[in-house]
């Protein structure tokens, strides 16, 4: 995949060279797009407006020569991936996503179409990607921060010093709280402290687990 190309395509540039549309004749492009937010959402709309407006500077008008499919799952995992199979079965040019589970849905739902994705969490340490600059496969983009898991339990101590344990509530599922859940266990083994991993996928879950800590380290 031609990395620099689909990172310009966000900055400002044409994914799809102008030199090449000058010399055939310019045909319909599509591009999915999956924004894990409500279509309501302000936020999704305000990141829509300036990604059309990118386009267009570039010669790229929606309806014109362009075809934009939006998917708007909001954060519900199970219609992530219902959104992002239908969004893969329609065969667009290429996929622009956001956030962390969108990315993984997409990984398991195509190895060849293109994806630029943005707000992924440190796909390098979690093992998604071989590394940004060459991140290989069908896949490229920016990430929005490194895991900040092992900063979180630092300062945690410095507000608590005689904290020794701490329970980490994260859901197995996302690979990028998985990521923050090795960087908090690293940093509780330079500090002397005990990371106690708490495996959740729903408010439920994330109250019992709550329960079990304070009941087995009360006094702690």
């Amino acid at each position: 995949m031609r990395r620099r190309e689909f990172i310009t395509l966000l900055g400002g540039a044409a994914a799809w060279p102008l030199a090449a549309r000058a010399q055939q004749p310019e045909r319909m492009r599509r591009i999915g797009v999956v924004i894990a937010l409500a279509e309501n959402d302000p936020e999704g709309q305000a990141r829509i407006a300036s990604f059309r407006q990118e386009l267009q500077k570039v010669g790229w008008t929606e309806g014109r020569n362009v075809r934009i499919d939006y998917r708007w799952p909001a954060d519900d995992i199970y219609r992530i991936k219902r959104d992002v199979a239908d969004l893969v079965g329609r065969a667009p040019d290429v996929i622009f996503i956001n956030s962390q589970p969108v990315f993984d849905a997409v990984r398991e739902a195509t190895r060849t179409i293109p994806v630029v994705f943005v707000q992924v969490t440190d796909p390098v340490s979690s093992g998604l990607l071989a590394s940004l600059a060459r991140p290989g496969g069908n896949f490229t983009g920016l990430s929005n921060y490194e895991s900040m898991g092992g900063k979180w339990l630092e300062l945690l101590r410095e507000i608590a010093p005689g904290v020794m344990r701490a329970a980490v509530i994260h859901n197995p599922d996302n690979a990028s709280n998985i990521a923050n859940l090795h960087a908090i266990e690293a940093a509780a083994a330079s500090l002397g402290a005990v990371s106690i991993p708490a495996g959740v996928r729903d408010g439920g879950e994330i109250e019992r687990e709550i329960a079990i800590f304070a009941r087995d380290h009360s006094a702690d």
